[in-house]
């Protein structure tokens, strides 16, 4: 089975013709996992480890202060949006579930980093954090995936969502759209048929 995590997926899927090609080419042929070339991989485990163990919100600064002079003002950008949505929410933790999506010999991994409630409401949150803006194509797929995926497994009348960190923004899951399912499932299939011709 061939995996894919769901920010892959959506970079293809937002791509067509010769770079969507390009796209599957070096996701195909890029080595196995390494955490150092994981850009965002301390911020993110460090808001997950924030969240989970009730920490203030200082807990961040050692992390940017300990980061490569390459990424503390990417992170410090993040960190400052994260504060600035964080402010007086009431916060509580539960374990977000998770989930693979398997269509078409590919798996996508369904997989929010937060899991928590907002005022009292459950949410599952994957956070972006690229400075790009989040178009309304990748928001609708992976809050559909999520739904999709993550509804019977999670508390009652949990929102799926996206965190824009650094804009500060929560964006709730759209109204349901029966056609997202077919495009999906039509997107792995022509994924799918791409790997196994480049």
């Amino acid at each position: 089975m061939r995996r894919l995590s769901l920010t892959d997926f959506v970079e293809i899927v937002s791509k067509s013709g010769t770079p969507k090609a390009t796209k599957v080419r070096q996701i195909k042929d890029r080595p196995d996992y390494n955490p150092s070339l994981d850009y965002y991989k301390q911020i993110r485990e460090a808001i997950v480890q924030m969240n989970k163990e009730d920490m203030g919100a200082d807990f961040l600064d050692g992390v940017i202060m300990n980061i490569s002079a390459k990424k503390r003002e990417n992170y410090a950008a993040i960190k400052a949006g994260y504060d600035k949505w964080c402010r007086k929410k009431e916060l509580i933790w539960f374990d977000p579930p998770t989930y693979l999506y398997e269509r078409s010999g590919i798996s996508v991994s369904v997989n929010p980093e937060l899991g928590l409630k907002i005022n009292g409401r459950p949410y599952l949150v994957k956070l972006y954090f690229k400075p790009e803006k989040l178009t309304k194509n990748r928001v609708d797929i992976i809050t559909y995936l999520m739904t999709n995926c993550l509804k019977n497994t999670s508390p009652k009348e949990t929102t799926m969502s996206i965190l824009d960190t650094r804009n500060s923004k929560i964006i709730e899951e759209p109204l349901p759209d029966n056609t997202l399912e077919v495009l999906i499932d039509a997107e792995l299939a022509y994924i799918a048929k791409l790997w196994d011709g480049i």
